[in-house]
C-alpha cells in the first residue's frame, strides 16, 4: 500500500511538473494535472490540498535531487575549505541558473504577493538547505578555519555573494545564460570575498 501511494505521488508530481512548465503557475489547473494522471481532482486533492502546495512539492522534489548529494558531502570533515565552498557554490549556481529554475523563481516571486507560496517554498526548501550549510559553517568555526560568528548569517552572506553576479542578472533578464567557465570564475570571486571577511586570521 505504501509503495503504491508513493508511486502515485511521484506520478502526480511528474505530471504537475509538465503542466507548470508548459502553462506557468497561474494558468495551470488541477483539472489538467488530474487528466494527465488519469484520475479525478478528488484523488489529486487527497495528496495535495492546493495548487500552491503541489507547486511547492514539484519544486522541492527537483531541488532535492540536485542538492541532497551536495549537502551530504558537507557532513565529511575537510581542511580544504576554499575548494569545498567553490564546489558547493558552482553546483548551486549551475542549478539555479538553469532556465527551469529561473522560471520557477519568477513564478514564486509573482505569486508571493497573492498567496503564502513564497513563505512555504522558503520554509520547506531553501531554509532547510541553508541550515545544513550553516551547520557546516559552525564546524569550520569550531575547527578554527573560520572566525567565530553567527553561522547562519555567514551562510546567508555567502549565498548573497553567489547570487549577485549570477542568479540575479538571470532573473532580471540581463543575462540569458552563463557558461560553466564563467560560473567557475564568478563563484571563485564570491568565495574569495567571503573568506576575506570570515577566514580565521
Amino acid at each position: 500500500m505504501r509503495v503504491k501511494t508513493a508511486a502515485k505521488r511521484e506520478a502526480i508530481l511528474a505530471a504537475a511538473a509538465e503542466v507548470f512548465k508548459e502553462s506557468g503557475f497561474e494558468r495551470a489547473s488541477m483539472a489538467e494535472i488530474s487528466a494527465r494522471i488519469g484520475g479525478s481532482k478528488g484523488t489529486l486533492y487527497a495528496y495535495f490540498k492546493s495548487k500552491e502546495e503541489l507547486f511547492v512539492g514539484v519544486m522541492h522534489q527537483e531541488a532535492k535531487k540536485q542538492f541532497d548529494p551536495i549537502l551530504d558531502a558537507l557532513d565529511n570533515d575537510t581542511a580544504e575549505l576554499e575548494k569545498t565552498l567553490c564546489v558547493l557554490g558552482e553546483k548551486i549556481v549551475s542549478f539555479l541558473c538553469q532556465e527551469s529554475s529561473i522560471q520557477t523563481r519568477r513564478m514564486i516571486v509573482a505569486e508571493s504577493g497573492r498567496s503564502d507560496i513564497g513563505r512555504r517554498f522558503h520554509e520547506e526548501g531553501p531554509k532547510i538547505g541553508m541550515q545544513r550549510v550553516a551547520a557546516f559553517m559552525k564546524k569550520q568555526m569550531d575547527a578554527g578555519r573560520l572566525r567565530q560568528g553567527d553561522p547562519l548569517r555567514a551562510t546567508l552572506q555567502l549565498f548573497a555573494l553567489l547570487d549577485c553576479e549570477t542568479v540575479t542578472p538571470m532573473l532580471l533578464g540581463l543575462e540569458t545564460s552563463i557558461s560553466r567557465p564563467r560560473i567557475k570564475r564568478l563563484v571563485s570571486r564570491a568565495v574569495e570575498t567571503f573568506l576575506a571577511a570570515y577566514a580565521a586570521r
